[in-house]
């Protein structure tokens, strides 16, 4: 039998205890042994609650009993998550985590130190909660060049986008929807300034690169300053608007960023609505391959930590080799990556446009007092050179080609 523990009774911490009783008979059979919750670390108590009787609230229990050889890290935010876990995997205990922010910051720490007693460290959850992502980099990709991962990593502001797209609502109201829901948090800065999905795409960056990406040095960009008119325009240029994560390999350099696009119906993410997130993938040898579903929510992120549970129950003391180095990879500035730009300006100044710009074709979807244009594929420094010189810029979305 595996005994293992979880850190944190909160909602993906109470998902898993929830998955592995509700599924017992199918994870036993797929792990080959029993796993059971022997231990639940919370600062609360919860009386009534039917696993009462495992809480505990001293780490020191967990850490110190032999025959806990699985550690779920569901907690959260770097401390105490980033000691606890450093802790257990020192003991020779694998650690399976949903913590994006403490994979971002130390995952490739966290698995050397796995590696070096033993045991692992596991983060299928940390990116696309349900989505398995994690696993098929590690596993089914491993042949592959990837020259190309971009997503739609984040379901609170998809689920903005899409209102704002199908029912003509403004960033604000569609917010307030989303919490009324319980789709986005009383303080959805996180969400809607772009860091959760920062933080997911610079994990699958450092897997694709095999070195440490850091979050901090990605541009990252929200979707805050969006409005109901940039709605009309994409639906009149047959486009979509979403928030993406990308990381872009050309040459030898790599680009990342988090910023919104507009994508047309030959961008597969163009149909991915509402709360589903999904992942794309650009293998040199394969071509394209992408990876749907429910990018949160407490069963979907719970059953991701599971199967990382069962991974570890079959290896045991076994390491799996997970090519994440602490050697920190350069990214290229933004500044020399060439897209298209949409662009909404003020009437009366479409000749200074096209002089500044060059064949641009004007777009009208109603708006009164302006206009919108497609420029050519420019620089992200030489657009910069140029909205800023247009007297009548009013504002900018970049274009994704499939």
């Amino acid at each position: 039998m595996v005994s293992i523990a979880v850190l944190g009774y909160g909602t993906v911490g109470s998902g898993v205890v929830e998955v592995i009783e509700k599924n017992r008979e199918v994870i036993d059979r797929r792990a080959g042994k029993k796993i059971r919750v022997k231990y639940i670390l919370d600062l609360r108590d919860f009386p009534g609650d039917p696993y009462e009787d495992r809480i505990v609230h001293d780490i020191n229990v967990i850490l110190q009993d032999p025959e806990v050889s699985v550690i779920c890290e569901t907690m959260g935010g770097n401390e105490p998550a980033f000691t606890y876990s450093m802790q257990a995997l020192r003991a020779g205990k694998s650690v399976c985590t949903s913590n994006k922010e403490l994979v971002a910051n130390h995952g490739a720490e966290l698995i050397r130190t796995a590696r070096e007693n033993s045991c692992n460290y596991l983060f299928e959850a940390s990116v696309g909660g349900g989505i398995p992502i994690i696993r098929p980099l590690n596993v089914a990709l491993t042949a592959e060049r990837i020259e190309l991962i971009s997503g739609i990593l984040n379901g609170t502001t998809n689920y903005i986008l899409t209102r704002m797209a199908e029912d003509g609502s403004d960033f604000a109201s569609s917010l307030r929807e989303a919490q009324e829901k319980g789709y986005a948090e009383r303080n959805p800065e996180a969400d809607v300034e772009g860091y959760d999905a920062c933080r997911k795409i610079a994990i699958l960056a450092s897997l694709m690169t095999g070195k440490t990406v850091r979050y901090e040095e990605i541009y990252t960009e929200g979707i805050t300053k969006l409005t109901h008119e940039d709605f009309l325009y994409a639906k009149k240029l047959g486009q979509y608007i979403k928030l993406l994560a990308s990381v872009r390999e050309v040459d030898g350099n790599y680009y990342a960023m988090v910023a919104p696009f507009m994508i047309g119906e030959k961008n597969p993410l163009h149909s991915v609505n509402d709360v589903f997130n999904a992942i794309f993938i650009r293998g040199n040898t394969l071509g394209d391959s992408m990876y749907y579903g429910r990018g949160a929510g407490k069963l979907p992120t719970a059953s991701a930590v599971v199967s990382d549970v069962i991974d570890c129950a079959k290896h045991g003391r076994t390491h799996i080799l997970c090519l994440w180095e602490e050697e920190k990879l350069p990214l290229c500035s933004i500044d020399g990556a060439s897209r298209k730009f949409f662009v909404r300006a003020s009437q009366g100044c479409e000749e200074e446009a096209k002089e500044l710009f060059g064949e641009i074709e004007l777009t009208d979807a109603g708006v009164a007092g302006e206009f919108g244009f497609v420029t050519p594929l420019i620089t992200e420094k030489e657009f910069a050179e140029k909205s800023a010189a247009l007297s009548g810029f009013i504002s900018r979305i970049r274009m994704e080609e499939a």
